[in-house]
């Protein structure tokens, strides 16, 4: 049961750290101080719910169909080593991660914003409806993956959230990005090694 539930967290906390929209704009709020506990609690909720969107609606295509299985087995290491390529990338040409300088905002414009990263982010879906809800199937506590995966978007987001304006010298540093993109290009080959070889 603890192995299902450390592979959802661990597979989940590799995706989410990468760098994307979702992502930047979170730490934006965080370095200003600007309605930090909602925007986390909307990105940390909306992965829950798509995370198991993805394990009862894979899982009730995939349920006695191995040939399906099996294409999800290949297709996400497919993925998974397409975003190791991309880390791989930003490692090797590394960026600082600054917020834009704008004038403080409203509430409802800010979670409105937080809600278009999150649900019009085709990733989105790619990394928990169908990559984390399809990995499920893989574990024999499927249920236990998906609250691993759940608990690493909480922690993530919450960390981002927090931790962003004390970390602002320290992520204002390309070489950070590009330390955390290589961690991320080699932990994305790893799962998609151990997804082939099952």
């Amino acid at each position: 049961m603890l192995t299902s539930v450390f592979a959802g967290f661990s597979l989940a906390i590799a995706l989410i750290v990468a760098i994307g929209a979702q992502n930047a704009f979170v730490l934006r709020q965080g370095l200003r101080r600007e309605h930090v506990v909602p925007v986390v609690l909307i990105c940390a909720l909306s992965d829950a719910l798509l995370i198991g969107v993805g394990i009862a609606g894979v899982g009730s295509v995939v349920a006695g169909r191995p040939v399906l299985l099996t294409a999800i087995r290949w297709g996400g290491a497919a993925f998974l080593l397409g975003y190791a390529a991309l880390a791989a990338r930003r490692a090797f040409r590394p960026a600082a991660l600054t917020p834009a300088d704008r004038p403080p905002a409203r509430l409802g414009p800010t979670l409105l914003a937080c809600l278009a990263f999150t649900y019009l982010n085709p990733h989105v879906y790619l990394d928990t409806v169908l990559l984390l809800g399809g990995i499920a199937q893989q574990h024999p506590h499927r249920w236990l993956f998906g609250v691993g995966a759940a608990a690493a978007s909480v922690l993530w987001f919450t960390a981002l959230g927090a931790g962003a304006y004390q970390l602002a010298p320290l992520l204002a540093r390309r070489r950070v990005w590009q330390v955390l993109d290589g961690v991320i290009a080699v932990v994305m080959v790893a799962v998609a090694v151990a997804l082939v070889l099952g």
